[in-house]
């Protein structure tokens, strides 16, 4: 058994970015000094990858980042098909299926998170390198040291099978409201196809969304140097783990603090504190609790609602900076609408997502739906029209405002990133398919034919010599997961038509390629659900159970591709070769799907009448397909009378024809007077952040940005070679320790397992109203 020094010399292994090869003189030269907050000179500065340890540079552009932040160099003897990461993966995958459906009907949402699976896996691996004998019938489950790419390829299962699907959404929706139980083969067949439809369009724009370097996936970067750190050889990679180590406990103990012993840190306003009484105090500065307010000068100092959506040491500075202005308009915006009284906000809450009667009650839907869960005109006339919260009008609206601000964005300024995309629609493009095609799919290289490698991302280089997944892979992928959607729409009694099934689709494949290039390039992935329950209700009025399955195969298929090439820039940038990444995905794709069914039927059994409860319970709540089966009725049931030219919210749907013109402007003046940068600025996330405070705990984001701009605007441009060495590492290790922290807490106190055991009151954990101390609003 190896002794403690030899573990840390064996797991502690990243070298130092001075032992990369140094670049010329001329290439020296090429890059230019930046100063701290210099944008201008920052978006300037020549391609050329300096040497950062040496010479102090700053990391300019996407390339910079991932030769420099992480290690390049691969080990081809390093193996990822062993039995060993076999068994962690599909045990890990198992426990994340089951524990994310479980947590799905939990009135506490918590996600399986991909740090968490990370330090997990980690810790099996190193358990069963450490204990497990290496010789004999046990060899085959410890044949050696528990190497980077194992691990990397038990996440790659683990987190494609950790989540609960949208299907089982569905499934959830027709057994509690509708009385419709689709037989078992039925319902895991649609959540397959549900499933593997966008990992097959995914696959498909690999070329265009994963391999280059301008597709940089931001938010994978502090799992790759927390990989670095654990698992490369040096002197340097030993302090880095130090460090990891330090920050990981410290951050680990801390949340204690805020997730249970002292929650008021969770949003400390001294405005509150000053005014507890006060419904525009609580309205504007609360928002320690969900709903509560819009945080403004809250200071948080708990990392989980500080990086819970994205963590802000991850994200480049210009994606920032546009979400800082969205979030600063968000709250001028806000207040206006709320206090201008626009669409009668004054008579519902401030920050809502359901829906109203004109009164301020809550709208009972069932009472508008005849026999065949349709819209009953005679009945919605009784009940009257629904109306939604306003700021949660504006979510809608800016949303929509930015999904289409993305296409003309990136039209604009990264069509070059773009043009392989619709490439082969070109003649030339269909004869260089034809003559490279060949019908034995399985010996297919795909677009390992590279011959010049120069302008090829430095990771990608690094992956050419292993074979490819072939492109028919994820072609048989798409087609087999298309048919099986096809038939299962007609047999769960969906309601959707298979034109409908076949414009969803089309949707999809659209939106993939703009969206998942905005997330891959900044890091913020933007949700297309609102638009195409926009114009699902538009297609199939009168109907919401239509309206959930065309929100499934258009929503989740963008959902499931994003996360398919998250996934594989994960394969890339660990060196895992991409057949096994494939693999990988497959497995804890299925094995995840058919868990979710299995654990979400038994719940819903034994759990019926509490989920359907308005209140539920601390241990089951309904809460999450209520709200999807509200959506569904709002949208698919009322789309014409809400939302249709003239009606109480038509700008809902304008907005996406304004979003088209939002980035035209910046980009004209771009032209005009270069010097104002206005390249600088993400139009779809200035539009879509201006709703960013519709809902959930709002007291962390002033905290964020700070952050953020420490991080990417001060440390990047100051301390460059600090922040190359330990920036992504500390981020790292702050999730890491959260996470596990959070998770331990969720089960021992706070009813995840059963009955929650919050701390007794006092000062600090106000149990009887909001942490923070501000008015409790009904």
């Amino acid at each position: 058994m190896a002794t403690p020094d030899e573990v840390i010399h064996n797991i502690a292994n990243v070298p130092s970015p001075s032992s990369e090869k140094a670049p010329s003189t001329d290439e020296k030269a090429s890059v230019s000094k930046i100063e701290p907050f210099d944008i201008v000179g920052e978006l300037e500065a020549a391609v050329p990858i300096a040497d950062v340890d040496e010479e102090g540079k700053v990391l300019v552009n996407e390339r910079d980042i991932a030769t420099h932040v992480i290690s390049v160099e691969d080990d081809p003897s390093l193996n990822p098909w062993t039995p060993r990461a076999f068994f962690i993966g599909i045990g890990l995958s198992a426990f994340g299926g089951s524990l994310a459906q479980i947590y799905y009907f939990k009135p506490q949402t918590v996600s399986v998170s991909l740090m968490f699976l990370a330090i997990i896996s980690y810790i099996i691996g190193f358990a069963m390198e450490t204990f497990i004998p290496r010789h004999g019938y046990f060899h085959w489950l410890n044949p050696g040291p528990f190497n980077k790419k194992e691990n990397a390829f038990v996440i790659i299962m683990a987190s494609a099978a950790a989540n609960s699907a949208l299907a089982t959404e569905v499934l959830a929706v027709q057994r509690l409201y509708y009385n419709i139980e689709a037989n078992a083969g039925t319902s895991i067949f649609l959540l397959f196809s549900s499933q593997l439809l966008g990992y097959g369009i995914g696959g498909i724009l690999r070329t265009t969304l994963l391999y280059p370097s301008k597709m940089l996936y931001p938010a994978v970067l502090p799992l790759i140097s927390m990989f670095d750190a654990l698992y490369l050889d040096g002197a340097v990679a030993r302090k880095k783990l130090k460090v990891f180590y330090i920050c990981f406990f410290v951050i680990f103990f801390w949340e204690l603090l805020p997730e249970w012993i002292f929650p008021l840190l969770t949003g400390l306003s001294v405005v509150c504190l000053a005014a507890p009484n006060s419904a525009f105090v609580s309205r504007v500065f609360g928002g320690s609790d969900g709903n509560e307010g819009l945080g403004l000068l809250s200071i948080c100092f708990d990392w989980q609602y500080i990086s819970g959506g994205v963590n802000p040491m991850s994200i480049p500075l210009n994606a920032q900076v546009s979400g800082c202005i969205g979030y600063v308009l968000c709250m001028v915006v806000f207040i206006g609408i709320f206090y201008g009284n626009v669409w009668q906000a004054q008579n519902f809450p401030f920050l809502s997502q359901l829906l109203f009667y004109e009164n301020g009650t809550i709208y009972n839907q069932s009472l508008i739906l005849n026999a065949n869960y349709e819209v009953d005109p005679t009945l919605l006339a009784e009940q009257g029209l629904p109306y939604y919260a306003s700021t949660w009008v504006i979510e809608l609206l800016v949303t929509n405002l930015g999904l289409a601000a993305t296409i003309t964005h990136l039209i604009l300024w990264n069509r070059d990133d773009l043009r392989s995309a619709w490439s082969w629609m070109s003649v030339k493009g269909v004869q260089e398919r034809w003559a490279n095609f060949d019908w034995k799919f399985w010996r297919n290289d795909g677009m390992r034919d590279q011959k010049n490698t120069q302008d090829l991302d430095p990771h990608y280089v690094e992956m050419l010599k292993y074979p490819d997944a072939p492109d028919s892979w994820y072609y048989l992928t798409f087609l087999i997961s298309f048919i099986i959607a096809l038939v299962v729409i007609y047999k769960s009694d969906s309601t959707l038509p298979w034109w409908g099934f076949v414009i969803s689709v089309i949707l999809a494949v659209f939106s993939i390629l703009f969206f998942g290039a905005l997330y891959a390039i900044t890091g913020i992935g933007l949700s297309i659900q609102p638009f195409v329950q926009m114009i699902g209700g538009f297609l199939h009025p009168g109907k919401p159970m239509a309206n959930m399955y065309f929100v499934l195969y258009s929503y989740n298929t963008v959902s499931q591709a994003q996360l398919l090439l998250r996934d594989l820039k994960i394969g890339q940038y660990a060196k895992v070769p991409p057949r096994a990444s494939f693999v990988a995905q497959i497995i804890g794709t299925l094995l995840g799907a058919v868990l979710n069914y299995v654990l979400m039927n038994s719940i819903i059994t034994n759990e019926f009448e509490i989920l359907l409860s308005v209140q539920g319970t601390n241990i089951w709540s309904g809460q999450q397909p209520q709200q999807y089966n509200s959506q569904a009725v709002a949208w698919g049931g009322l789309s014409q009378e809400l939302f249709a030219v003239g009606k109480r919210y038509q700008w809902v749907p304008w907005s996406y024809i304004v979003g088209l013109f939002a980035p035209v402007p910046f980009w004209i003046a771009h032209q005009y007077w270069p010097k104002l940068r206005m390249d600088f600025f993400y139009t779809p996330i200035i539009c879509t952040y201006i709703g960013y405070l519709c809902v959930g705990i709002n007291s962390s984001v002033m905290v964020y940005y700070i952050i953020a701009f420490v991080s990417q605007g001060y440390l990047r441009t100051r301390y460059p070679r600090w922040f190359v060495k330990y920036n992504y590492l500390i981020g790292a290790a702050l999730d890491g320790g959260t996470q596990v922290m959070v998770f331990i807490l969720s089960f021992a106190v706070q009813g995840a397992a059963g009955t929650a055991h919050l701390f007794p009151p006092w000062w600090g954990a106000n149990q009887g109203g909001n942490y923070d101390r501000c008015a409790y609003l009904t």
